[in-house]
C-alpha cells in the first residue's frame, strides 16, 4: 500500500504521513497567492516568524522542514554551526529545535532582512546566536549589495540600486575554529568565488551545504565549486532545484538562472 501511494499518489501520501508536508500545504493555501514582498507574521510549530515575503518563506519551509536539508547528526549537545545567508532565521529556528545548546554564527548581508532576523531571534528566545550583518567574501572590503526584498539579495558589480555592505575575509574568520559541525552557504552566486578561497579550511567542516547558482550568460564555475568542496575528502550529494524538461531546448531556465543546485558534502 505504501508503495502504491508513493508511486501514484505521492502528494497524498506525504499529506497523510508527514506533518511537515501538511504544514507546507496549509501555508501554500493561506499565503501562496499573497502579494510579494509584504511583511507579515506567520506561526509555525509553536514559533512566530516575521517574514519579508510569504512566497519565499513557504519554499524555505519546504526545504528546511519537509525536505530536512539542514538536518544533521552531531556527536555533542552544542555543535558549532555557521550559517551564511541566514535570511529571516527559519534555518536558525530549525537548528535550535534540533540542538538547543548549539553555538551559531549567522551572517546576513542585507540590513533590512537582518533587522527581521534579529526580531525573530528575540521573539522566539533563541540563545547562543551571534549575528553578523556582513557579507562573507574573499577579502575585507566594502561591497555593493542589491537587495531583492526577500531571499534573493546578492553582491553586485552594478552600482545602480545597490547599497554598501561590509565584506569580510571568510577564510580568516574560519581560521579561529578547530572544528565546525555544520557550514551552510547560500549567498546567491558569490559561492563561486568564496568556495575556492576557503578550500584550505574545509577539512574542519563535518557537514557542508552549498546552494549553487548559475546565471544565464555567465561562466558556471561548477567544477571549481565541487573541487573546493571535495578537497578535504568529503563525499557529495547533489539535488537539482531548478529541474526543467527538454534542457537542450529550454536552456535559459527561470529567474535568470540556467542551473540551481543544492550540494551536500559530508565526512564519511
Amino acid at each position: 500500500m505504501k508503495f502504491i501511494l508513493q508511486t501514484f499518489f505521492k502528494g497524498l501520501y506525504y499529506f497523510l504521513s508527514d506533518a511537515s508536508f501538511r504544514t507546507f500545504v496549509r501555508l501554500s493555501v493561506l499565503y501562496g497567492s499573497s502579494k510579494r514582498y509584504v511583511r507579515r507574521s506567520i506561526s509555525i510549530k509553536g514559533a512566530k516568524m516575521e517574514v519579508a515575503d510569504a512566497k519565499s518563506f513557504i519554499w524555505q519551509y519546504y526545504e528546511i522542514y519537509f525536505k530536512s536539508y539542514y538536518d544533521f547528526k552531531a556527536n555533542k549537545k552544542n555543535p558549532l554551526i555557521i550559517d551564511c545567508g541566514s535570511n529571516i532565521g527559519l534555518g536558525l529556528l530549525r537548528f535550535k529545535q534540533q540542538y538547543p545548546e548549539a553555538e551559531i554564527h549567522a551572517f546576513e548581508a542585507d540590513d533590512l532582512i537582518c533587522n527581521i532576523l534579529n526580531k525573530n531571534i528575540a521573539a522566539n528566545q533563541l540563545k547562543g546566536i551571534h549575528v553578523h550583518n556582513e557579507a562573507v567574501w574573499i577579502k575585507d572590503e566594502t561591497l555593493q549589495f542589491a537587495s531583492e526584498g526577500a531571499d534573493g539579495g546578492q553582491i553586485s558589480e552594478n552600482n545602480e540600486g545597490t547599497k554598501s555592505v561590509n565584506g569580510i575575509d571568510f577564510a580568516r574568520f574560519l581560521q579561529r575554529f578547530e572544528q565546525i559541525d555544520f557550514l551552510k552557504i547560500d549567498i546567491e552566486g558569490a559561492e563561486t568565488q568564496l568556495l575556492p578561497h576557503i578550500a584550505s579550511q574545509l577539512h574542519k567542516v563535518d557537514n557542508l551545504f552549498v546552494e549553487f547558482h548559475s546565471y544565464n550568460g555567465q561562466t558556471q564555475h561548477l567544477n571549481e565549486v565541487i573541487a573546493a568542496m571535495t578537497s578535504a575528502g568529503h563525499r557529495i550529494y547533489i539535488d537539482n532545484v531548478a529541474f526543467k524538461n527538454s534542457p537542450f531546448i529550454n536552456k535559459t531556465g527561470k529567474y535568470g538562472m540556467d542551473l540551481q543546485l543544492n550540494i551536500f558534502a559530508y565526512k564519511q
